[in-house]
């Protein structure tokens, strides 16, 4: 089975094409500046890299380009698009309405509109990708829509309520959701295997560390909490946004300032959190660190903060699990950051959890154990793949 796997924007549409005998990367892909001038895709077979101007006036046009590119031409993979089997569409949100991934029918997109309000940048585009390949596959090809909510809905009621009116969850939905699902589930899964123990006999706290930021608590293969909310706006601070902050600070700043809701809500996303603790503009935490290290106060502080908040997860989940049996950072920054990871770790000895510095130094592969010596905690960095677990998804809904 070949698996075509799609992750639309507003204005851009990434791909990757899989074999699922072998969970072999055919290609993939990113068709960028959709509706605007200067579009163009940039298609890779191998280490072979493709870039092409293309007009892109929809994602209907650019679900076009993707299939010449890889049927035609130097980037061509396969004959025709009927080698493809299926199309796994990640979606951002699906509130309560969806609990796993499902099949796409006219009454799916309907439901994903509807909760649109839950995610007003995401949702519409995941429809464009949606209503765009329905033209381009037809609609016999089966289309499979996979939730990054969805790993988070077994939550229970004590974990995802907020301490508001009743009638405000019953009414809005306004209730803790959980994002980065996707991820969460595929290292929490590797881990496991990597273990050789079955999900169900564990304990696992999964950190989801990039430019947006997770942490979820994993019992038993299901999820009890997680840090981000009803929003991808909550829980740790981020490269831009500014997690968790006294809710009181809003209208403070919203009166203080004299600014619009519109403009505050720019703040708390785009000009919070590492970047504006630390002044450096990128919020990046390769910048941040350089920064840090030439001396920069205002730097240091801002990866101070992001090691005290991920620790003070890392030890709620523990108490909120009764233990923990693994450790896992992954993402941009959890993968490839070894002086946060030591500097999380450290001190957390009293929960078990030890590190190998040289080890988490000098860390490659898909998993790689830092665990230190008489560590009771497997510490493991794990290189999440988002795209795989779809597919894996889609695969199996088409199977059933």
């Amino acid at each position: 089975m070949k698996v075509l796997v799609i992750n639309c924007g507003s204005s851009s549409l990434k791909y990757q094409l899989l074999d699922m005998e072998t969970e072999k990367v055919l290609c993939k892909g990113l068709c960028e500046r959709i509706g605007g001038e200067g579009s163009c895709i940039t298609h890779q077979v191998g280490g072979n890299k493709m870039k092409a101007d293309a007009p892109f006036p929809s994602h209907t046009e650019a679900f076009a380009k993707l299939v010449e590119m890889m049927t035609e031409g130097e980037g061509k993979v396969i004959d025709s698009i009927n080698e493809i089997d299926a199309i796994g569409h990640r979606c951002v949100h699906g509130g309560e309405k969806f609990q796993k991934s499902c099949l796409v029918t006219d009454e799916v997109i309907k439901t994903i509109d509807e909760l649109s309000p839950l995610a007003p940048l995401h949702n519409p585009a995941c429809l464009l990708g949606l209503k765009a390949s329905r033209e381009v596959f037809g609609m016999d090809k089966p289309n499979v829509v996979v939730f990054d909510t969805a790993f988070h809905s077994t939550m229970p009621p004590k974990a995802y309520m907020y301490p508001l009116p009743y009638e405000y969850y019953q009414e809005y939905g306004v209730r803790r959701y959980g994002f980065h699902g996707t991820s969460h589930k595929y290292v929490s899964l590797k881990a496991a295997e990597y273990m050789g123990q079955h999900p169900k006999d564990l304990k696992i706290i999964t950190c989801h560390l990039g430019n947006g930021s997770s942490i979820a608590a994993v019992k038993r293969g299901q999820v009890v909490d997680t840090s981000m909310g009803m929003t991808p706006l909550a829980g740790l601070m981020m490269g831009t946004r500014c997690g968790d902050i006294d809710p009181s600070v809003v209208n403070y700043l919203k009166y203080s300032l004299g600014i619009t809701g519109h403009e505050l809500d720019e703040i708390l996303n785009k000009k919070s959190g590492l970047a504006g603790v630390s002044g450096v503009p990128s919020g990046d935490k390769r910048d941040i660190e350089a920064a840090a290290s030439a001396g920069d106060k205002r730097a240091q502080l801002a990866q101070d903060m992001l090691n005290y908040q991920i620790k003070k997860y890392i030890g709620s989940y523990a108490v909120a699990m009764g233990g923990v049996d693994c450790l896992v950072f992954t993402g941009g920054i959890g993968e490839h950051d070894a002086q946060l990871r030591e500097a999380v770790c450290e001190g957390l000895d009293f929960l078990g959890i030890r590190i190998n510095v040289d080890k988490n130094q000098n860390c490659h592969g898909d998993v790689c154990d830092i665990t230190g010596w008489r560590g009771d905690v497997c510490v493991l960095v794990i290189a999440t793949d988002e795209e795989l677990m779809i597919a894996r998804e889609t695969k199996q809904v088409v199977e059933e």
